[in-house]
């Protein structure tokens, strides 16, 4: 049973969220360098790639039903499901023409994180797509990439200069997958399921009604909430604050300033049915079956 307790404003922080996916694709091509002058350089070769384009999602596909590992992560090890392919065949044809246009957008770095959490098993198919082939894969594709420019004839520097950049874009986009995928696999860990259930404005943005969340068995409620807010981050935008923390460690003459989150005003969180603002805070020990409600302000 919950008790309740004197809270101070830390008891309903939530701190070590990591970056929300768009911030860290803009971090990751200021990183990269992916700017004007690495679009300038992949121009040369667009046209090419592009007229082969068709060859290269055909291609793919070909070689990954016939690898028997990945043909075995797809389920294609006796025959090719002629559905899920053409599934698998639209979504990469929509990926390789945002990626020859250099999409640097916010909302592509939305939809390279939603991959990632695909990857992990959270798609319709719920296959489960391990690092390792989506690693490879990118190194496939740069190396496809590099045989049809020499292929049409491009000159050396021109075809030097435009890998040179496709490399570091296509980095950044590895990283962006990766980030969701491990978010993901993070939502899935620990002996404790919790059954989280969303309200109000928030469903739409999560696009769904509940879901299961695991933790460590008597872990404190804000890891469960760091796990959601990580998932789901336009769900953090909505409903968390952010303000900023400053630490100043002993070994250290500097003053490190971090990040935290506070629900906005109006917002709740119950745990089996007890706000958590009195009833223990996000320190309150959670366990296998509790169940968790998020509701914003009216509700």
């Amino acid at each position: 049973m919950i008790q309740p307790t004197s809270l101070t404003p830390a008891s309903l922080e939530i701190d070590d969220l990591m970056a929300d996916p768009r911030e860290e694709w803009q971090r990751m091509l200021r990183f990269c360098q992916v700017d004007d002058a690495a679009l300038r350089a992949t121009m040369p070769s667009v046209e090419p790639l592009l007229r082969r384009a068709p060859e290269t999602v055909a291609g793919t596909y070909d070689y990954l039903s016939h690898f028997p590992e990945t043909a075995a992560v797809l389920g294609w090890e006796q025959r090719v499901d002629a559905a899920h392919l053409e599934e698998r065949r639209r979504f990469f044809a929509v990926w390789l023409s945002r990626t020859l246009a250099f999409d640097r957008s916010d909302e592509f770095a939305l939809y390279l994180f939603k991959a990632g959490k695909y990857h992990a098993a959270h798609g319709p198919r719920q296959i489960h797509t391990p690092e390792t082939w989506i690693t490879g894969s990118i190194g496939l594709m740069l190396s496809a990439f590099a045989t049809q420019m020499g292929e049409a004839g491009l000159s050396g520097p021109v075809i030097a200069a435009a890998m040179s950049a496709w490399s570091r874009y296509l980095s950044a986009q590895l990283h962006l997958m990766t980030f969701g995928y491990r978010i993901a696999v993070d939502l899935t860990r620990g002996a404790a399921e919790l059954h989280c259930t969303t309200f109000g404005r928030l469903r739409p943005l999560v696009e769904r009604t509940s879901l299961t969340i695991c933790t460590e068995e008597g872990a404190p409620a804000r890891s469960a909430l760091r796990k959601f807010f990580n998932y789901f981050p336009a769900a953090r935008a909505e409903a968390l604050e952010r303000v900023w923390r400053s630490d100043q460690p002993s070994h250290s003459s500097w003053v490190e300033v971090r990040p935290s989150y506070l629900p906005r005003y109006g917002w709740r969180v119950l745990l089996n049915g007890r706000e958590l603002e009195y009833a223990g805070g996000f320190e309150a020990a959670v366990h296998n079956g509790d169940e968790l409600s998020i509701f914003p302000p009216g509700r």
